[in-house]
């Protein structure tokens, strides 16, 4: 019997009390040995089902260009976006390649962690359209969930898990596709603390959901139900590597930037300094100026905010931004009611006073960029309901009169001429020659009777 203490065969760690070996036939492997094994056979699955998504990582250029071709300013959203997007595909070339070792500490070895992103912005200002619109271009899974219908475990509503399991679904099942999406949750603003109530209910939609997220933004495991047959054991899926992307109008929080950031008043009376305000100035620097704390005041708790450390606002859309969303983007509304009209066999025009006219009356309902639909809809309801039956129309302008005082859009209608109108004609023209056939018969047969003799025509009474 051999006194040679055992060692892994791998790492050379020798056996000892508190490290076991594995004995094979012809060798010995550790305990750490063993995870970074299975780590990294767990990585050449990743890689197979990584070559789509990583035959072409797009830029942040790139992104940002084709986020242009939907959406209208807000460029720094965009490019915070574009940047969190390839940072996600450089994370999981480097862990494709590299994967984390965990069994000693390698000075060497950088481990690079997500940066989760909050948008926050009045409503209207493209927040969901940015989110949908990352959706088409990114080559990782994507979902889109909406905060507000989610609730405590054991309560009504949808459990935060649910989440991973729709995330799961999206890359057709495959766990180690699902494992490096990334998730959309909107209306995160509804999450806030409500406080204490009257009636001593517990908050189990808004900060017991906050406490939920922790973990699952974090990195954790979450057991994913198999579908299918019952007898399936659940899925065990990773959320360390997964994107989590936030957004929320935060109305409300505009009072408590401008308590924070307005200047008090010095003096009192006569001797009081008072500095004009200019409103539409604020609008649009208040929200590029939240800070956590802000957050934290409005109801979210600070354990949340501090896992969400990237803190992109969007600024509030004016009245050229309108109008160039009315126009420009791929998707533009002008765009589909142009095509709309089309399919009818007319074609609608709209004045560039009609389209300022249009981006006023959305900024007076407050909605931002989803007013737009709503005016366009009301100017174009009477004449969408004619339109198909009339006959002939090949152009409908809307002018500023249209969207401002009510008044008729002007309708052009084609010129040629119709098998109605060519029948009309023939007809008439024959009509006149009846009539003078007529009239010269009944002329000869006058000139007749006055030339026969009146004898004869006694005569011809006789037998």
């Amino acid at each position: 019997m051999s006194d040679k203490t055992a060692a892994c065969s791998f790492c050379g760690q020798e056996q000892t009390a508190h490290i076991p070996l594995i004995a094979g036939m012809n060798g010995h492997i550790c305990e750490a040995c063993v995870r970074l094994a299975h780590q990294v056979i767990s990585t050449w699955s990743r890689k197979r089902s990584m070559s789509e998504p990583l035959k072409t990582p797009p830029k942040p250029l790139q992104i940002k260009a084709i986020l242009d071709g939907y959406v209208i300013g807000q460029d720094t959203a965009k490019e915070t976006l574009a940047v969190a997007v390839y940072n996600h595909f450089k994370r999981l070339n480097l862990e494709t390649d590299k994967p984390r070792i965990c069994t000693r500490a390698d000075k060497s070895v950088v481990e690079l962690d997500k940066s989760n992103i909050l948008l926050l912005g009045p409503s209207g200002t493209g927040k969901t359209l940015l989110a949908s619109t990352l959706a088409r271009i990114v080559g990782v899974p994507f979902v889109i969930a909406d905060a507000t219908t989610l609730t405590q475990a054991g309560y009504v509503g949808e459990d935060v898990e649910s989440i991973i399991a729709r995330l799961l679904d999206s890359a057709d099942g495959n766990k180690e596709l699902a494992e490096w999406g990334i998730v959309y949750i909107d209306e995160i603003d509804k999450l806030a603390r409500s406080g204490e109530n009257s009636h001593g209910t517990r908050d189990v939609g808004g900060e017991g959901v906050q406490q939920a997220l922790l973990k699952l933004v974090e990195g954790t495991t979450v057991k994913v139900p198999a579908k299918g047959r019952k007898d399936q054991a659940p899925v065990m899926l990773d959320t360390r590597n997964i994107l989590f992307i936030v957004g929320g109008a935060f109305s409300g929080l505009e009072k408590l930037l401008e308590k924070r950031l307005k200047p008090g008043a010095k003096g009192i009376g006569f001797h009081s300094t008072h500095t004009p305000d200019d409103p539409k100035a604020d609008k649009l620097r208040l929200f590029s100026e939240v800070q956590p704390e802000d957050l934290r005041h409005f109801g979210l708790i600070p354990e949340f905010i501090g896992r969400f450390p990237v803190i992109t606002a969007l600024h509030e859309l004016d009245e050229d931004a309108l109008v160039r969303i009315l126009t420009e983007p791929q998707n533009a509304l002008t765009k589909q009611y142009h095509q709309l009209f089309a399919l009818d066999n007319a074609e609608l025009e709209f004045t560039d006073e009609a389209l300022r006219a249009i981006a006023q009356k959305a900024i007076a309902h407050g909605t931002g960029a989803r007013g737009l639909r709503g005016v366009l809809e009301t100017l174009l309801r009477k004449l969408m309901f004619t339109l198909p039956s009339e006959e002939n129309v090949v152009r409908c302008v809307v002018t500023e009169d249209v969207v401002k005082d009510g008044a008729e859009i002007v309708l052009e209608y084609r010129e040629s001429e119709t098998p109605t109108t060519v029948e009309t004609q023939v007809s008439t023209s024959l009509n006149a020659a009846l009539r003078k056939a007529f009239l010269n018969g009944l002329q000869g047969e006058i000139a007749r009777s006055h030339t026969t003799p009146p004898a004869q025509a006694t005569n011809a009474g006789r037998p």
